[in-house]
């Protein structure tokens, strides 16, 4: 019996590819000849249309709106010499923008986040909402917030459109200063 040698890597390789792409040129065909073929007459199914009665409807912030807002904190913080991180989500608590001003400890970047989430999700201030862990401790297990003071909502006819949160100050209450005054820029 003559010997055998085990084909290169290469060669197995090649070959191999070489029968996976006949497989699915057979599969390919195969599929195509029989959606050509196809002797179903069932419609494909209409897009569904939601009625006006089935929808709501959002606002949000601008990014220049979110930008203007941010930067205004930022400003206020650094008048009074405080370094700061700024965070601006709009209402689903996306961030739309985040400054973290020169000097801000690395940690005030999240908890800025955390701030304005916690803010346009209750639509009231954080340091408001600080003093409700007292009777309903677990709302501090909810994913992303931070009941710190630090945090404001923007509202628009009444609704939260985003939150704003500053973090890096010496303590909660210039952090809500800060925030609020990133707010009072907007409608103007």
């Amino acid at each position: 019996m003559p010997s055998r040698t085990k084909p290169s890597l290469r060669t197995r390789v090649l070959v191999g590819g070489a029968a996976l792409a006949v497989v699915g040129v057979g599969v390919t065909g195969t599929v195509a000849a029989g959606a050509a073929g196809s002797t179903d007459t069932t419609p494909a199914a209409a897009p569904v249309a939601a009625r006006n009665g089935e929808l709501t409807r959002s606002t949000h912030l601008t990014l220049d709106a979110a930008t203007k807002a941010a930067r205004a904190a930022v400003e206020a913080a650094g008048k009074d010499g405080r370094h700061v991180s700024v965070a601006v989500v709009d209402r689903d608590g996306n961030t739309l923008v985040t400054l973290r001003g020169d000097g801000a400890g690395p940690q005030s970047y999240v908890s800025a986040e955390r701030k304005a989430f916690t803010a346009v999700s209750w639509n009231a201030p954080t340091s408001e909402l600080a003093g409700r862990l007292a009777q309903a401790p677990t709302l501090k297990d909810i994913p992303g917030t931070l009941f710190l003071a630090g945090g404001t909502p923007v509202t628009a006819e009444g609704a939260p459109v985003a939150g704003i949160g500053v973090a890096g100050a010496p303590s909660g209450d210039l952090d809500e200063r800060y925030a609020r005054a990133g707010a009072a820029v907007l409608g103007r």
